[in-house]
């Protein structure tokens, strides 16, 4: 060991930025970015060596810095969009994404994002049109309602409507319905935005239908019911269904809405799941203004979808505001090819990855389960692979009581922790999200697709390489 290696390496030791960007010159990226991976590297080296942690003197070497500097251009020019593998077993994710959509959708998007479109274009009359005329008539079709319009996300539904039809006017909702959902969404700080007037009836955990009739006076504007996404009252409750709440309306006169939330356009029991109304079906009780989400229970892009009588949504259309929360092209693209789909039930289940995870059965998620564990056959002295019975979960505030047999590969890595393990898959190029369960990392199959089980298993011995 020489002098100099005796002696640990110190502040003064280090390259300086520009030797060290002479040795990367020939990377190809911005040298605005270069400069901000040396400077982040030499930085990181000076506070090891001042809070004493030992850096070596062969990581100082041109070697060892050019490959730490590779390795941060990579990372540095690695898109912060990604793609990710969903094996939380929550197929509506709200935070990673929602719903996925189905491939006739991709294709859309691919066509008119590559090349003009007749998005606001009238091909018949050579005028202008509408670009919700492009979904409109699906839309009817579909629910049975009168008119549609489709606005940038539901919570923007709910604001236009009240601001259009209830605005210095009182609205009567259910005290059990003034709900907050996710990003602080609050059905009271909404309606006062709009300048509509909260007039709350009945109690938190029932409400009648004289509760409504008894509210209602000349400043009356509308009556509302709003679904209460992921929170629920049980035992003894009690609330005034769409269809009655339309008869009381209709009978002062009054315009009746219904926050659908997350919608669905067809029935989900025929999947095992728990009864929740169509659209169609609410929209045939009577109600007048149906509004739900796109990106939900509905399998689509984000879009918040507006269906009812003719009258009320042509005004809603006109609000000024409605410019403001337009969707552009690539959600009418995605949205319309997922309505399309809907034509034909049946096709719609098969072809919706929402649906299709929803209705897959336990047999057909444990085949998946047990390939992927055949495929990590290599990593046992590394982890322990078991397939083992999960619940799995709507997600995106529906169903939230509904729990959906599942299957899932548990991993224990035995030279990493579950947090450390987790930490890895979630750092990886193709980044994988699971769940932490009793210090195992639990992987649930029913998000998977079927040509995502080989990547995973890719991603699982990458992210065990280290600890082997």
């Amino acid at each position: 060991m020489t002098e100099k290696e005796r002696t640990p390496p110190g502040p003064r030791d280090l390259p300086k930025v520009d030797d060290f960007l002479s040795w990367v010159e020939a990377t190809p990226a911005p040298l605005s970015l270069k400069k901000k991976v040396v400077r982040g590297i030499i930085a990181i080296l000076r506070e090891q060596i001042l809070a004493g942690d030992g850096v070596a003197w062969s990581a100082l070497s041109r070697a060892a810095l050019t490959a730490r500097f590779a390795a941060g251009i990579v990372l540095a020019l690695r898109p912060n969009f990604r793609k990710v593998i969903n094996a939380t077993g929550v197929v509506v994710h709200t935070n990673l994404g929602r719903s996925v959509l189905p491939d006739a959708a991709l294709e859309m998007l691919a066509l008119v994002g590559g090349g003009y479109s007749n998005l606001e274009f009238d091909l018949n009359s050579g005028g202008r049109g509408s670009r919700y005329s492009l979904v409109a008539d699906l839309l009817c079709e579909l629910t049975g309602a009168e008119a549609a319009l489709v606005v940038n996300n539901n919570a923007a539904a709910v604001m236009l409507c009240l601001d259009t039809l209830a605005k210095g006017r009182e609205v009567v909702v259910s005290r059990g319905q003034l709900v907050e959902i996710g990003g602080s969404f609050r059905i009271p700080e909404v309606m006062s935005r709009t300048g509509a007037i909260l007039k709350e009836v009945g109690a938190t955990n029932r409400t009648h239908p004289h509760d409504y009739e008894a509210a209602i006076c000349e400043a009356t504007a509308m009556l509302l019911k709003v679904h209460t996404s992921n929170y629920r009252i049980i035992g003894f409750t009690g609330e005034v269904g769409g269809g009655d709440l339309a008869a009381i309306g209709h009978r002062h006169g009054l315009a009746v809405m219904e926050d659908l939330g997350s919608g669905c356009l067809v029935d989900l029991s025929a999947f095992g799941l728990s009864r929740e109304p169509t659209v169609a079906e609410v929209v045939g009780s009577g109600v007048d203004i149906v509004t739900f989400s796109g990106d939900k229970l509905l399998g689509g892009p984000q879009a918040g979808i507006i269906v009812g009588k003719k009258d009320l949504i042509g005004k809603v259309r006109a609000n000024p505001m409605n410019r403001a929360l337009r969707i552009d092209k690539f959600t009418l693209a995605g949205l319309e090819a997922v309505l399309r789909l809907y034509l034909d039930p049946d096709e719609a289940v098969r072809r919706i990855p929402t649906l299709a995870m929803l209705a897959c059965g336990v047999e057909e998620i444990k085949k998946k389960a047990r390939r992927l564990a055949r495929l990590l056959k290599g990593v046992a002295d590394a982890c322990e692979v078991a397939v083992v019975p999960v619940v799995s979960r709507v997600g995106g505030g529906s169903l939230p009581e509904q729990e959906l047999p599942s299957q899932a590969v548990a991993l224990v890595p035995r030279r990493l922790s579950a947090a450390g393990f987790e930490a890895r898959l979630r750092g990886l190029d193709l980044p994988v999200i699971g769940r932490i369960v009793d210090d195992h990392i639990v992987l649930d199959l029913r998000t998977v697709a079927a040509d995502e089980i080989r990547p995973l298993a890719v991603a699982i011995e990458a992210a065990l390489g280290e600890g082997r």
